[in-house]
């Protein structure tokens, strides 16, 4: 089968930077210059502006590849990095943290007072036994206790494995038993779309007997207070966060551990079977979480309201809510809620209220506002906004433009970023002050990184074609391994392109004319229609360019004349519903997408549903939906954020 990808939908709107922020913005074009001419030279030089216990000489050991490690015989402390150096440095009055709860509560948390909370749970920690190299589960909602607890676990040089809040007993039970958790730190709850979500009844659960005892390695439940429900309680295992910190002593001195120290493991659910457990380590990690949130999203920490909207559970949540802004000493916006609690407009008057100055969001938090209309942001002041990002999958153009003239005034740069939890920090991105951006494109490889679009014999393919995205040389924050599994990491990314070292990342990428990056979703869901190879993303970017759709979510289904047919589940906007009826509006878009793309496109089917299958972290799982296209039993449904969706959409369809 081969690899080329159809490109089919053209984009010719280009944004410059404007000269003002040009002149002003952290990342310059001669990065690029400098990490061409001397590319482990330029990491060195980015891992030098974090504090070292002992400076390293060897910048990277490539010789048992895929397994890299960098910086190894340099010592450093993550915590130290992230709070520690800001408070010696003068700047402990600054806010590291303003926290929004979803009913309305707030506090404002400095970096002393971060740090002074993150020492006292350090020493919580060493009194329950932890010590370097245990596993320490996090089950927790979006409140400053989240990050203490990650930065607690990094300073004493134990790895945390924070899991999603959203998951199920069974779900916490299988990262727990796999990792072998040692302690786990939860909440009673937290709030999520105006109601309490338990959270300590699940891990009671899930420490429970499953069907084949109960769980062997949790020896304590460190507990806080959020939301006053209900608890069981196990005498001599679990303890109250409130009580057990606050009697704490507030003096901790950071132990430096070697640069390849494991920091976390981050579990992503495989398509199939068992989650991964991706294994990234210390001194890289921080690195390019550090560098990347500096250049990709301008920070100025003086300055700059840092708001990335994304969960800690998540690995975006990791890189620019915990790692990287804290450890370029930024102030952010952290808020526990979802975007429309207790009302659409929320985000919107957070914006307004905390004054953001730079918005990092997902592709389908930007649709879902589309849905419900401009008239909600319009009714906030947005002005404080100057940059805007986007991650977890690729934007359409629409929606891209969307998000700049409506939320940006079309004045802010887009950032666009390409990464995945393996890669660890942004990979693929503009730099705000430098690149002329394209609505839909991730553009190009950020300065150090080397990025190809090859075809399934690991040839380039040449501007004007599409492949499978290749990574082709080692970088600082790429994962070591999954946990406990070495056959497993080497099978599931390297194996495809073994003879070349390439590192595959199931995506498939073109390049246009000008040699830049336009993702076209995962490998997996590019459909074969009459020998045409053609990308979901394109056509979900069409439909989206109609003025009736806010969002799609395009498959293949199995035909028998054309072998896959393009079938097509669309949300309308609710403006378009309020003065048209629906009726035929899907025959009129399987031909518009046919006029924007060709007749090789059009739809098949085109079924209009109030809603699409995400997974909590916003991505939509087509896997179901090809279910549902073919007529077969949908799959697994348990990492969806509303398992009831797919009845629903079943219910529509037939």
């Amino acid at each position: 089968m081969s690899s080329q990808i159809d490109h089919l939908l053209t984009e010719n709107r280009r944004f410059a930077p404007s000269p003002d922020f040009a002149a002003a913005a952290v990342g310059a074009a001669d990065l690029y210059d400098q990490a061409d001419a001397d590319r482990e030279g330029f990491w060195a030089e980015q891992a030098r502006a974090l504090h070292w216990h002992t400076p390293f000489a060897q910048v990277l050991d490539w010789s048992n590849p895929p397994f890299a490690q960098w910086f190894a015989d340099g010592e450093l402390n993550v915590a130290y990095n992230c709070l520690d150096r800001h408070v010696e440095a003068g700047n402990g009055d600054r806010v590291a943290l303003l926290w929004e709860g979803e009913p309305g509560d707030s506090r404002r948390i400095t970096y002393a007072e971060l740090t002074d909370e993150v020492k006292r749970v350090a020493n919580v920690l060493e009194d329950l036994g932890v010590v370097a190299g245990d596993r320490i589960a996090i089950y927790l909602p979006m409140i400053p206790e989240a990050i203490a607890a990650m930065l607690a676990v990094a300073r004493l040089g134990a790895i945390h494995s924070v899991i999603f809040g959203g998951f199920s007993a069974d779900s916490l039970r299988t990262r727990i038993d796999d990792a072998g958790a040692k302690v786990v730190i939860t909440a009673d709850g937290g709030y999520r779309k105006g109601r309490v979500s338990p959270l300590k009844p699940a891990v009671d659960q899930a420490l429970a007997d499953r069907g084949n005892g109960p769980q062997a390695t949790v020896e304590h439940v460190l507990v806080v207070r959020r939301t006053e429900n209900e608890v069981g309680w196990s005498e001599g295992r679990d303890l109250w966060w409130h009580e057990a910190v606050a009697s704490a002593s507030a003096d901790h001195v950071a132990q430096p551990f070697p640069a390849e120290n494991p920091l976390f493991i981050l579990y992503t659910s495989g398509t199939t079977g068992k989650p991964k457990g991706i294994l990234h380590t210390s001194g890289g990690y921080l690195t390019q979480a550090s560098f990347t949130n500096r250049v990709v999203h301008d920070i100025h920490p003086e300055t700059d309201v840092f708001w990335c909207t994304a969960d800690i559970g998540w690995i975006t949540g990791h890189s620019y809510v915990t790692y990287g802004p804290l450890a370029n000493g930024a102030t952010q916006v952290l808020y526990e809620g979802t975007p429309d609690a207790p009302h659409p407009g929320r985000w919107w008057e957070l914006v307004e209220k905390y004054g953001v100055t730079i918005l990092y969001t997902a592709p389908t938090a930007i649709r879902s506002f589309m849905k419900l209309g401009r008239e909600i942001p319009n009714r906030f002041d947005l002005s404080s906004l100057r940059l805007l990002g986007s991650v977890g999958e690729p934007i359409n153009p629409e929606a891209w433009m969307w998000y700049r003239h409506v939320i940006g005034a079309d004045q802010t740069p887009i950032v666009d970023t390409w990464w995945q939890t393996e890669t660890g920090s942004i990979m693929v991105s503009a730099l705000p002050g430098v690149t002329e951006t394209k609505p839909g494109s991730a553009q190009v490889p950020i300065p150090g990184i080397a990025i190809d679009v090859v075809d399934d014999a690991g040839e380039h393919v040449g501007n004007g074609n599409g492949g499978l995205l290749v990574i082709t040389k080692p970088w600082p924050s790429m994962l070591r391994g999954i946990w406990g599994d070495p056959d497993r990491f080497v099978e599931t990314y390297w194996e495809k392109f073994q003879d070349k070292g390439y590192y595959f990342a199931g995506d498939g990428a073109r390049l246009d004319e000008d040699g830049d990056i336009w993702f076209l979703g995962r490998v997996d869901d590019v459909m074969n229609v009459s020998g045409h190879r053609l990308s979901t993303t394109e056509i979900e970017s069409a439909l989206v360019g109609n003025e009736a759709v806010a969002e799609a979510a395009v498959v293949g289904a199995n035909d028998e004349t054309t072998g896959q047919a393009v079938v097509a589940f669309v949300i309308v906007k609710q403006s378009y519903l309020n003065e048209h009826s629906p009726e035929g509006l899907a025959d009129g878009l399987r031909k518009w997408v046919g006029e924007q793309i060709g007749p090789i496109a059009r739809p098949r089917d085109v079924y209009i549903v109030g809603e699409l299958p995400k997974t909590r972290s916003g991505k939509i799982m087509r896997r179901l939906l090809r279910d549902v296209a073919e007529g077969r039993e949908v799959g697994d449904t348990t990492t969806l954020a509303d398992t009831a969706v797919m009845s629903v959409i079943s219910a529509q369809v037939k």
